[in-house]
């Protein structure tokens, strides 16, 4: 006899991993570390798994069934981990599809179908389908990581559901397996072909013919009461049985949740979309005025029609999206419609849908955009909607648990003011957003799950909401499925009758209840294994980093992570620079996510146990490049590399560092006896002496060690005479480390352009340092000293009111954030930070009417990681293009050097794979008269050591370019750096 999934009685994660290695399931783990990570997904919930299987094949996941099934243990389907309803994790064995099932088997553009693993990621799908004009019709937001068979669990929809379906009107076939390991592939089924199959005497026809014998016994309240409105997601799709559906079992398996069997492939529909595409932003007094004035839109046939609110535009800080957000129609929420057909009638399509908008009470104004680029800023505030929702304007946390109701659209006026007033009496607040055109909206709510008040909130709120929506004739889920969320509220919306054929269905599936039990029948309950809990006390943590944004609690900073993924993504085509390491490695562990979730759990003492002692926190953080990308990429502000520094800190006090931390860590200090005589240390560098001092100074054995320059910028600045007029007063250069010792030329550059620019240029007194090599290696104490050493140095100058510029993106970054972080409440550390510029900030801000040379160039440039987390490249831009230079700024993210990590021993492949995803190919494929830019030193030494060219500091290439005499005195400009010779970086 099988035994069910209900009698696992006391099997431990050990015996069930080891199980399952020796039934050759792929690759299993079953450590603390995987185990935490996939605890939880972009839900309220968190379940420990007993282990985590990556089939790479057919035979694995059929494998795995089969160990898991002789074990009574219950499994769980997982793709991105991005669902928000508490589906995606359990407490048994987690079956992860996204890291090596995932692979596209088959296209065919006549017929208009693909057939896919169900690890394959939506965007690749996309990818592959739009060379052949085509596409798949849902998309949700997380379409950069959501994989087909999440879609597919949860019939996920999208912005474009309105014109183009939700993923189930895009399903052709699948093939499945059932917890019992019998194998079936499904589709449309004509009366012959299900006679058929039940004459067949098989598994399958024993399958097929409970199923038809269900739907023939209940056609009028399939008829009635399911499938009533497009985004009715909630309880199973049985109204995909009915004979004029076609008794569609592959449809009516989407949105099951894994409940009911498990995805081997899938044949999707594609579909041709329309040759152009406008989009037409509408403004409205507030969101319920913008629900009113749905239903009067949807008749001009929109491809789109999605809202937002002001609450959750207010949230965003970032300064490109808020520049993007400052160009809306004045309003207080907006709809964005976007409209399909050819450049000939959209401007006329365009024009009517505002004209009919306008006459909606309410409505404030409207504009049609055209630019391509524009549209795409405004569609990235939309898609970042389930991790800026996250935090209010107060900075309070926000949740998901009500998070994607629907009601048919003409009740979403009426809805949507009862909800609101809900939220008002129950004292909670949440940002709105969602597929107005079809009545779905996103909300993320202020619960407190830290209280047993606040859950007590919760599960009294998420109880009365269910009737608000069962009143206006709505769905708990709208494309989120009802996972543990709301599976416990599917009473409150279905009558007995319904419940009861739910439970039938999944019986026949699933009579062993092995597949994701708990969800949609025999619920958990929804304020059961939360997350965050008041009945969990965290480990006391003090902390070096004060994380004043979320009151100096280091597990409030971890659990920012919500799970919606987007550090996944494959590819960083929209400028993010998150996450560098798992866009090489593709492994959970080595993502933001993972990191930040592991980070979390460490917090809890749970499942790891060790606090900062942790070496499963510390082999997860080894991969993080500290680029900071997260920081300002990710939509809810996760900062791995600050969290690996506290991490550091803490992980190594009183202990044996890494000798990495001790030569890269220290190199600003041992730069100063090293510039002394610097031909003899780079004869030792460089010669047979060279792979023994690289072992012992844990520095990997690929890497060219840079050479000391035979004269240090300190030495050549305070021996020269001033130049220029200095009419615009002084200006601090801050004389970083890197510059100082390695390249100097960079900074006499930056004197060349600020003199000729009509400033009079400083330096600090002595020799200072922004301490960011003890920060990036967790040497805190260090960092600290250092940070008041640098700050008193700068104080008369800060408090006169000079500038400080500095040419090394990551040492200015450091003074901006860093330095006031680590001292803080310093008002003179935070007044440093607002003092501190870029070298084209300062040109383009603070030098009024002077004129940049003309330069008639083209440029490919890389941004620095760190200028990107805090100031972005816009005023390089704008100083370029003033000068006439025709830039290319790659999309490149990181450039893999990344300060001391690509140096050190063991990251040297993932520095370089780093590098190759776009930076290194555009620099060999750039034309040999293009300038390759580039300020940081990092992704100078890496192009330099990587490539045949050398990077340019945009100060040496404007230093170049000004005239040999003028107000600067100078009598020839600076040297550009040569191809032809290895840089000395």
């Amino acid at each position: 006899m099988t035994t069910t999934a209900q009698d696992r009685g006391g099997l431990d994660a050990a015996a069930v991993a080891e199980a399952l290695r020796e039934g050759d399931c792929g690759t299993v783990a079953g450590d603390r570390g995987t185990r935490a990570r996939y605890s939880a997904d972009a839900s309220n919930y968190r379940r420990i798994p007993l282990a985590v299987v990556f089939p790479r094949e057919r035979q694995h996941v059929l494998n795995a069934l089969g160990v898991c099934r002789r074990l009574g243990v219950p499994v769980t389907c997982r793709g991105a981990g991005t669902s928000t309803s508490g589906q995606a994790v359990g407490s048994g064995v987690v079956l992860d599809f996204s890291r090596s099932y995932n692979r596209l088997l088959a296209l065919d553009p006549h017929a208009r179908t693909a057939t896919v693993q169900p690890g394959l990621v939506l965007d690749a799908l996309q990818s592959a389908a739009a060379g052949n004009g085509l596409l798949f019709g849902a998309d949700p937001s997380t379409h950069s990581r959501c994989t087909l068979g999440g879609m597919i669990g949860n019939n996920a929809c999208g912005s474009h559901s309105l014109a183009w379906g939700r993923t189930a009107d895009n399903i052709v076939e699948l093939e499945v397996v059932t917890y019992r390991g019998t194998v079936v592939r499904l589709g449309a089924m004509s009366q012959e072909e299900i006679d058929e199959a039940i004459a067949a005497d098989d598994d399958r026809a024993e399958l097929i013919g409970a199923l038809y014998h269900l739907a023939q016994r209940n056609l009028a309240v399939l008829r009635t009461e399911l499938g009533r409105f497009p985004r009715q997601v909630s309880g199973y799709a049985l109204e995909q049985l009915l004979p004029e559906r076609r008794f569609h079992l592959a449809r009516a398996l989407v949105g099951s949740e894994g409940t009911l069997a498990v995805v081997l492939s899938a044949t999707v529909r594609l579909l041709a979309p329309p040759p152009e595409r406008a989009l037409v932003v509408l403004g409205f007094s507030d969101a319920c005025a913008a629900a009113d004035a749905v239903p009067a839109l949807l008749g001009h046939r929109p491809l789109a029609l999605e809202g937002l609110d002001h609450a959750l535009t207010d949230i965003v800080t970032r300064p490109e999206t808020r520049a993007a957000i400052d160009t809306l129609p004045a309003a207080r929420a907006w709809l964005f419609a976007e409209l399909g057909g050819t450049a000939d009638t959209l401007p006329g399509q365009a024009e009517a849908l505002a004209a009919a908008a306008r006459q909606a009470p309410g409505c404030t104004g409207s504009e049609v955009i055209t630019d391509p680029a524009r549209a795409r800023r405004l569609w990235r505030i939309r898609e970042d909607g389930a991790g800026l929702a996250t935090r209010s304007p107060e900075g309070h946390e926000a949740w998901p648990g009500w998070e994607d109701a629907a009601v048919p659209p003409e009740q979403l006026g009426s809805y949507l003011r009862e909800f609101t007033a809900l939220l008002d009496r129950h004292g909670l607040q949440g940002a709105v957003y969602g597929h107005f055109g079809e009545g779905c909206l996103h909300v993320r709510i202020t619960f407190d799950f830290s209280t047993e008040e606040g859950t007590a909130v919760f599960h009294a709120f998420v109880t009365e909401a269910a009737r608000l929506i069962a009143a206006h004739g709505g769905s708990l889920s709208g494309e989120h499925g009802d996972g543990q969320a709301r599976s416990a509220l599917l009473p409150l919306m279905y009558g007995p009758e319904i419940i009861a054929l739910f439970e039938e269905f999944k019986h026949v599936w699933d009579p062993d209840n092995g597949l994701n039990p708990g969800m949609i029948v025999r619920p958990l309950p929804v304020d059961a294994h939360l997350r965050v809990s008041p009945h969990r006390t965290p480990l006391p943590l003090v902390t070096v980093f004060p994380f004043p944004a979320d009151d100096g609690d280091f597990a409030k900073a971890t659990r920012r992570c919500v799970g919606v993924g987007k550090c996944r993504s494959a590819s960083g085509g929209g400028g993010e620079v998150m996450c560098p390491s798992y866009r090489v490695t593709r492994d959970e562990k080595d993502s933001t996510r993972g990191r930040a979730r592991l980070l979390y759990e460490m917090t809890q003492g749970e499942v790891i146990t060790d606090g900062w002692r942790s070496t499963e926190v510390r082999d997860a953080l080894d991969l993080c490049l500290s680029c900071k990308g997260c920081s300002a990429d990710c939509p809810v502000g996760v900062d791995v590399a600050t969290y690996k520094s506290e991490f550091l800190h803490h992980h190594y006090q009183g202990r044996l560092r890494p000798a990495s931390h001790y030569t890269m860590g220290w190199l600003p200090l041992l730069a100063r006896p090293a510039a002394r005589v610097p031909r003899l240390v780079n004869a030792l560098t460089s010669s047979r002496l060279a792979p023994a001092l690289k072992r012992l100074g844990g520095i990997a054995a690929q890497r060219d060690i840079p050479r000391f320059a035979d004269r240090t910028f300190l030495t050549w600045f305070r021996r020269r005479t001033p130049q220029g007029d200095g009419r615009r007063g002084p200006v601090v250069l801050w004389v970083d480390s890197f510059n100082n010792h390695f390249s100097p030329e960079v900074l006499r550059a930056g004197v060349a352009v600020l003199e000729h620019a009509g400033f009079r240029v400083q330096v600090p007194d002595g020799v200072q340092c922004c301490g960011l090599t003890w920060i990036t290696t967790g040497q805190l104490g260090v960092a600290r000293r250092l940070a008041r050493r640098t700050t008193a140095a700068l104080r008369p100058a800060v408090r006169a009111g000079v500038p400080v510029v500095g040419l090394e993106p990551s040492c200015t970054a450091a003074l901006r954030d860093d330095l006031p972080a680590l001292l803080d409440g310093d008002a003179d550390a935070r007044a440093l930070g607002r003092s501190t510029r870029t070298l084209a900030e300062l040109l383009v801000d603070h030098a009024p009417g002077w004129q940049p040379p003309r330069i008639e160039a083209r440029s490919l440039s890389q941004t620095h990681c760190h200028q990107h987390a805090t100031s972005g490249f816009g005023a390089d831009s704008a100083l370029l293009a003033r000068m006439g230079v025709d830039n290319t700024a790659l999309a490149s993210g990181c450039c893999g050097l990344a300060g001391n990590f690509g140096f050190e021993r063991g990251h040297y492949e993932v520095s370089v794979a780093a590098g190759e995803h776009v930076l290194l190919p555009a620099v060999r494929a750039a034309a040999a008269d293009t300038r390759i830019l580039a300020d940081g030193f990092s992704c100078r030494t890496q192009i330099a050591q990587q490539t045949s060219r050398r990077g340019t500091h945009l100060a040496q290439l404007i230093a170049h370019a000004l005239p040999p005499s003028g107000t600067s005195g100078r009598t020839a400009p600076p040297a550009l750096p040569s191809d032809k010779e290895r840089s000395r970086d």
